[in-house]
């Protein structure tokens, strides 16, 4: 019997080469008083200006804040709300650039239109007033935020990562165009590009999956496994880029409907203490969390038919010789990604691994995780990326 579900799109995707240049019909229609979102990174590879001369040609007035962080705190989102009430009262937000971006220009929208602070928004559903028309443009193939109605954004205090999420927060439209990517770095390429890649596998399996998440992630998990390795080879690939970016927001869109798991929930500490790279740290514990809930039946079955339609194991493998085959895979895209091989090498000791523990089991994405997962288990999962 497939699994029900109630899918209500609230993200209008605009996909192609080019497509930045429809920023600006796309932005009058909602508003003509707009307050663009992004990171110094963004302003140097000239997509700040491409932007703005569309908006401006269009007659939509740009207010600009240009001072996002990578994963950014409350700090950052505060300071977003005070240069747009000093600069502009805009009808409209744009978040331009990676996941970062897209969640302080999130964060933003919560607070101007809410008010409060980012703490009384960590959950679900905790906005009451409307807010304000949002445009996605990810400059990365990455987080999928785009298509996404939750807010990463990091405690400033102490570091507790906390999503807020509300069905008003997502996007009214998300602006995909692969030429944005091309300015990546290598080392950013590869940490989103796992990020996806990771979210593609773990919306898979979560205890909140369903027949339409399973779409998302079967497709997002299609193009990601068969583009990564091409993007970090042969950067100027542009059909691999494209693919990659939708990759992202189909990865995205399964998150919306189905959530998350344990390698994320693991990976928010490694972040938080040590600083890793946030899709480094999920692409570390992606492969001992897959082995893990490889133990319940159905979520083997599931990683199989996800190694079976990438030709990682053959159609008659048994689902243990599939899951082990996609476990091979996830260690030999972190090889081509370049990303050290344990939490050792990143001079992560046992003595930490109780405190990591505990604070994996307490995040959000725990909850649905397919098989359940306490703070013992995550020290052992912890113990085996050592």
């Amino acid at each position: 019997m497939p699994t029900g579900f109630d899918f209500q799109p609230r993200t209008r995707v605009i996909f192609g080469v080019g497509a930045l240049d429809r920023i600006g019909e796309v932005a009058s229609a909602l508003g003509t008083q707009a307050l663009l979102v992004t990171d110094p990174g963004i302003v140097a590879a000239g997509h700040l200006d491409r932007a703005r001369r569309a908006l401006n040609a269009s007659g939509v007035n740009v207010a600009i804040f240009d001072a996002v962080k990578e994963n950014p705190t409350t700090r950052e989102v505060d300071q977003c709300v005070e240069a747009a009430r000093a600069t502009i009262r805009p009808q409209l937000i744009i978040g331009l650039g990676g996941g970062s971006s897209m969640d302080t220009a999130k964060g933003c929208n919560f607070l101007l239109t809410n008010g409060g602070r980012m703490r009384d928004y960590w959950g679900v559903g905790k906005a009451n007033k409307p807010m304000l028309p949002l445009i996605a443009v990810p400059t990365t193939a990455g987080t999928g935020s785009e298509c996404q109605s939750f807010a990463l954004i990091a405690d400033e205090k102490t570091h507790q990562k906390m999503a807020c999420g509300d069905p008003k927060a997502a996007p009214s439209v998300a602006i995909l165009d692969p030429l944005l990517t091309l300015t990546q770095p290598r080392s950013v390429a590869a940490c989103t590009g796992i990020d996806a890649f990771a979210h593609a596998v773990e919306t898979a399996v979560t205890k909140k999956r369903n027949e339409l998440s399973w779409l998302y992630s079967r497709e997002a998990f299609r193009l990601t496994i068969s583009n990564l390795e091409h993007v970090l080879q042969r950067p100027d690939n542009l059909e691999s880029r494209a693919a990659m970016q939708l990759g992202a927001a189909y990865a995205g869109t399964a998150i919306e409907n189905s959530m998350l798991g344990a390698a994320h929930s693991a990976a928010n500490p490694l972040t938080a203490h040590f600083g890793i790279i946030h899709g480094q740290a999920v692409g570390m514990m992606l492969p001992h969390v897959v082995r893990f809930n490889a133990q319940q039946p159905e979520s083997a079955a599931i990683y199989a038919q996800l190694a079976r339609s990438a030709d990682l194991a053959a159609g008659s493998a048994r689902a243990e010789q599939a899951v082990e085959a996609l476990i091979a895979e996830i260690h030999s895209l972190l090889r081509v990604a370049q990303m050290p091989p344990s939490l050792s090498a990143l001079n992560i000791t046992r003595l930490e691994l109780a405190k990591l523990a505990a604070e994996a089991a307490g995040q959000w994405t725990a909850q649905f995780n397919p098989r359940p997962i306490t703070a013992s288990d995550f020290e052992t999962i912890y113990a085996a990326a050592l």
